[in-house]
């Protein structure tokens, strides 16, 4: 069976080649995903997923990741402010290692603290109405997971 690397190293080792990423924000009612590029470089965000059941959730992801020919995924882990991990990071630790169960794609974990204040944030500072933030919060939340994911994967990718 696929674990998630708990490491960023192991992740990136375990990468398919020029494949995009996808971030996964996985709250109890939806599912906020964002996409990188090819070149791993910009994170944007991509749609909400409305959360049914695991095995029709993931059927939907199965389905996004072979259309847009994902090579990695990166899930947002909501710790605690003080680095603690409560119920919603077992909770999210268990989507993945289910997650893993169904696909082979190389799966990591990134700390998601404040994504969603941050996203809130930027889409209160661009003038986005709270209908449209409610909207689309969860995916910019999810590229504000991933972004700062690729960078530390360039910055492995520098490294000697």
């Amino acid at each position: 069976m696929n674990a998630p690397c708990e490491s960023m190293r192991k992740f990136r080792d375990s990468l398919r080649p020029a494949k995009p990423l996808v971030a996964l924000d996985v709250g109890t009612k939806t599912i906020g995903i964002a996409i990188s590029d090819s070149t791993r470089t910009v994170a944007s965000p991509l749609k909400t997923l409305p959360r049914k059941a695991f095995t029709k959730d993931v059927k939907l992801l199965l389905e996004l990741f072979r259309d847009r020919q994902i090579g990695g995924i990166v899930v947002g882990l909501p710790k605690n402010m003080d680095g603690s991990e409560g119920r919603r990071c077992q909770a999210t630790r268990a989507f993945a290692r289910n997650l893993c169960r169904v696909t082979d794609l190389p799966v990591t974990y990134w700390d998601e603290r404040l994504s969603t204040v941050a996203a809130e944030r930027y889409l209160i500072e661009t003038g986005a109405s709270r209908r449209k933030r409610a909207r689309v919060i969860d995916r910019v939340a999810a590229s504000l997971i991933l972004q700062p994911a690729l960078e530390n994967l360039a910055m492995l990718n520098s490294q000697p």
